[in-house]
């Protein structure tokens, strides 16, 4: 099962500000897993743009091994430019947890 928490900051009207993945979905075996392909697309393609297009500073990190990713908003959190891909994000995951329960998991976090 995939497990994601996503972070979110409890001093400000508890903005998404970072989150981890782990885990396999195990829908299917490696190659053939469109839940892992459907999770892993949303995270890193919200990485990708939040380091694209917008000024904020994060820390990330991935296992491959483990499949771990990591993600914290550090800097620029006044700049609100990321928060509409992390809402994003949140609407696509929870989507795909609401239908594959099974193989998908979503806590919620205050940081």
């Amino acid at each position: 099962m995939i497990r994601i928490t996503i972070y979110k900051d409890k001093s400000s009207n508890h903005e998404i500000v970072g989150f981890i993945s782990q885990g396999h979905a195990g829908y299917d075996r490696s190659g053939k897993d469109i839940i892992c392909a459907a999770t892993s697309i949303l995270i890193i393609n919200t990485i990708n743009s939040i380091e694209q297009f917008t000024d904020v500073e994060f820390e990330s990190s991935s296992d491959e091994k483990n499949a771990k990713i990591k993600f914290m908003i550090t800097k620029n959190k006044n700049n609100k430019e990321y928060l509409v891909l992390l809402k994003a994000m949140e609407l696509g995951l929870t989507e795909i947890s609401r239908d594959n329960p099974k193989y998908i998991s979503i806590t919620f976090e205050e940081v």
